[in-house]
């Protein structure tokens, strides 16, 4: 697991490690990592432009008063010095950090009012993590005058709101971002985490110093593979988990398809399927067991209730079935709007709920948009309804009853098509009846998914659901494969 610190607990663990290292070593640290991902950068070709090393490039900073505007002048330095043309442009008065603008003079930058239109590589150290949202009017003139190859942020895109990712103002736009000693929030939530491009992380010695309970966490390969359970050699089709999908209509067939294409893709062994659209489903998945209605089903480790399946008194009636089920359950789509409706009947829930909103479904059930800061808004709902949450967006968030946040890496944009929820919403159901707690199930559901895309996208501009759903058993296969778990549950 990767995780993301607050501003306060990386200041706090750089005060620790900075009373153990002689003066400015750690932002010597900070520099020589930056600057040797901007050789690196400066060595690969970028289309339409000649290819170059860092000899010869043309390098401009950005420059702001403190540490961070520091930490890119060093960094700047370490550039000159290999034959790089560097100008630095001071962006709040005169105001620059003073030892660090020395080693760029020395080296042979130059400190300018007016740099040059053009340059190979723009280096943001306007403002670092103690910055406040919104850049200075400076900053924002020479970003609209310089067409630069690549944009390089220094630890934070400058402008946004650190702690939270929201960008409630003007904010750097960065290709690559170089972090220092731990991620941020601003790196893998809300707007700012679109600002922050292919993030880098630099490695300065923090590690031991920071808190154990990152702000929010950040789920990788390793940790999947050490929550999925494989099948056993004692195994069978109700032991490996059976999942329940009350899903589809009538007017909505196809939803109830792609929901237990979904659960199929997962780890349980058995799917039932309850609900009108029962030809469909047959015709799609001669695999799976149809019934009409949820008390038909007979016995399932998990529940998926929601998606196309209505909003009328029938579709309640089979939610409140659902609901008094012992089982997880896992409501996505019409079910949030009955829930929003009928808040009373998860009252009496005392199983595990995942609910799976996007902005307009957490209105409905928490009666106002989610704010900015979406890991506190998911936080909010998730303690207001006792369950998960797991909140939609360009940077899903998964959210504990008790405040744990997560951050999904993995997303992309072509998932937001038609159908793409109610396969997450199957495939997670089926994580949840194979036996993983609701929280990692909705990561985990979150993370594959998105791979999934990936996997579904590789050499096309647009994908369906469908697309996804087919993606998935090799998006878990690639994942799984990835590290090596000795102690997963076989």
């Amino acid at each position: 697991m990767d995780g993301a610190w607050s501003a306060a607990a990386v200041r706090r663990a750089e005060a620790q490690l900075m009373a153990q290292l002689p003066p400015g070593t750690l932002m010597q640290r900070a520099a020589a990592g930056l600057a040797t991902e901007c050789a690196r950068l400066l060595r690969e070709r970028s289309p339409g432009r000649r290819r170059r090393g860092v000899y010869g490039a043309t390098v401009t900073v950005l420059a702001g008063p403190g540490d961070n505007g520091g930490d890119a002048l060093f960094a700047a330095a370490r550039l000159a010095k290999r034959g790089a043309r560097v100008f630095a442009v001071p962006v709040m008065g005169e105001r620059v950090h003073p030892v660090a603008a020395a080693a760029l003079t020395r080296a042979g930058g130059r400190l300018v009012a007016n740099p040059p239109r053009r340059c190979d590589l723009l280096l943001d150290g306007v403002l670092g993590i103690g910055g406040r949202p919104g850049l200075p009017g400076r900053a924002i003139d020479q970003l609209a005058a310089i067409d630069a190859g690549t944009v390089v942020a220094v630890d934070v895109p400058s402008g946004v709101d650190v702690d939270t990712g929201a960008v409630p103002a003007s904010a750097v736009t960065a290709d690559v971002t170089v972090a220092f000693g731990s991620y941020k929030p601003c790196h893998v939530l809300g707007r700012a985490a679109l600002h922050t491009g292919r993030l880098v992380l630099v490695d300065i010695g923090l590690g031991p110093h920071l808190d154990p309970h990152p702000a929010v966490r950040v789920a990788r390969d390793g940790d999947l593979a050490a929550w999925w359970h494989e099948p056993g050699p004692d195994d069978d089709k109700y032991t490996r988990g059976v999942v329940g999908v009350a899903a589809g209509s009538e007017q909505y067939p196809g939803a109830a398809v792609l929901a237990t294409s979904g659960a199929l893709a997962g780890p349980a062994g058995y799917v039932r399927y309850a609900g009108t659209a029962a030809e469909y489903v047959r015709r799609r998945h001669p695999e799976v067991v149809c019934t009409q209605e949820v008390k038909e089903a007979g016995r399932v480790q998990a529940w998926l209730a929601g998606p196309g399946f209505g909003t009328d008194e029938a579709s309640l009636t089979e939610l409140r079935h659902v609901l008094e089920s012992p089982a997880p359950v896992v409501l996505d789509a019409d079910a949030l709007t009955l829930i929003g409706e009928y808040p009373s009947v998860l009252t009496q829930r005392e199983a595990p709920v995942v609910l799976t909103p996007h902005d307009r479904e957490y209105e409905r059930l928490y009666g106002s948009a989610p704010a900015e800061d979406r890991g506190a808004a998911a936080a909010a709902l998730a303690k207001r309804l006792n369950c998960t949450v797991l909140l939609k967006g360009h940077h899903t968030v998964v959210a504990s009853s008790d405040g744990e946040v997560w951050a999904n890496p993995t997303g992309r944009p072509q998932l937001a098509t038609a159908g793409s929820g109610d396969v997450l919403a199957g495939f997670m159901a089926s994580l949840l009846a194979s036996g993983m707690s609701g929280t990692r199930a909705a990561v985990a559901a979150a993370y594959l998914h998105g791979r999934a895309g990936g996997i579904a996208a590789t050499g096309h501009r647009t994908i369906t659901a469908t697309d996804v759903a087919k993606a998935l058993p090799q998006a878990v296969g690639e994942t799984l494969s990835a590290t090596d778990t000795p102690g997963r549950r076989r």
